[in-house]
């Protein structure tokens, strides 16, 4: 009647909704961020928390043990960094007074070693290299001025360092209960469908967090035994930038690799090949031993995809992007996997019946 169809407005009425929540979600990234990594947070203590639980009293509530699980990861982050953040601090103070002098054209020649082959080329390479510097000199300066407005934001947002713990005490205490509701609100076709998503979307994130962390650590560890070893200009600063990149995939290594080499050779390393040596071994280590290792079950997604992922989460996020683009993936195709498998099931036990 009238010329209204039903069918077209229940798909420009999904369209719509769909179109709202996304720009919702663009609109209210910020704070969905500070949600992400307080759930990202929350997966990271959540075993020691479940350790407590087994070994306490029955009469000792559970807030009790998410209590001493949080005072424990204060205690380990405070003795690590009072461990490592002050050599780390007095490096990379070193290190912004001495770059001007290591980028210093002038002196780049005599300090960055060659090996024999190129020795003959040294002064070709001399002036590549100064050509280079100073078309980068324009180029540095706006990209450090972002780089202080950057800092200077987070710094205004510190609030946020308390804020994501509280919140990953509460999703703690609260998701058993949260969980429960949610299936017991669905109906009795949805509720196995969204229980094995959401059981797949625990195995997923708990698996990918703790990876991250493991890997990390991993990086840190070996780097800046291996660098102090071998005598590498400022080991434990280039250690944790790399431990830190590590959670960036693939563009974090690389960068790490990058910064390392640099700033050895600026500083005038006479052993950059070995470096380079331990270097690929180590990510060759690391990329097809450790992290498949490590993430065995729920990351599960196509090395093209990933690719992909990589660059439309730069484009959309920058950084953050990057950081989220693997486990959006894999959440992406965890509903496929499921939606697709329910749908089958169904059309299965419709033909049987009929």
């Amino acid at each position: 009647m009238f010329g209204f169809d039903v069918r077209i407005a229940r798909v420009v009425w999904t369209g719509s909704l769909v179109a709202f929540l996304l720009f919702a979600t663009y609109s209210l990234r910020s704070t969905l961020l500070v949600v992400v990594f307080a759930v990202f947070f929350s997966y990271l203590l959540y075993p020691l928390v479940e350790l407590v639980e087994r070994i306490k009293p029955v009469r000792v509530p559970r807030t009790v043990s998410i209590g001493i699980v949080f005072v424990f990861a204060v205690l380990v982050f405070g003795a690590a960094g009072a461990l490592f953040g002050t050599t780390i601090t007095e490096e990379a103070m070193r290190l912004s007074q001495q770059l001007p002098t290591l980028l210093d054209p002038a002196n780049i020649s005599a300090r960055v070693p060659l090996p024999d082959f190129l020795e003959s080329q040294r002064a070709r390479i001399l002036v590549f290299v100064t050509e280079q510097v100073q078309a980068g000199t324009g180029q540095a300066l706006p990209i450090a001025q972002r780089l202080g407005l950057g800092v200077m934001h987070a710094a205004t947002n510190l609030i946020y360092l308390i804020l994501i713990p509280v919140l990953s005490f509460l999703l703690i205490k609260e998701a058993p209960l949260l969980r429960a509701e949610f299936l017991s609100s669905l109906g009795t076709v949805s509720a196995p469908l969204w229980r094995g998503i959401l059981f797949d979307l625990d195995v997923l994130l708990s698996k990918y967090v703790r990876a991250l962390l493991l890997l990390s650590m991993a990086t840190f560890t070996v780097y800046s035994l291996v660098f102090s070893a071998m005598g590498v200009p400022y080991s434990l600063l280039l250690a944790g930038v790399a431990g830190l990149l590590e959670v960036i995939p693939f563009v974090g290594p690389l960068s790490a690799v990058i910064i390392i080499l640099c700033v050895a050779a600026f500083s005038g390393f006479s052993h950059l090949l070995w470096l380079l040596i331990f270097i690929i071994a180590y990510r060759m280590f690391q990329d097809y031993v450790l992290n498949p290792m490590l993430m065995s079950e729920g990351v599960e997604v196509s090395p093209l995809l990933i690719i992909v992922g990589l660059l439309a989460g730069d484009e959309l996020a920058g950084v953050t992007g990057i950081f989220l683009s693997v486990p959006v993936l894999a959440a992406i195709k965890i509903l496929f996997v499921r939606v697709r498998s329910s749908t089958h099931l169904i059309d299965r036990t419709t033909n049987a019946s009929n």
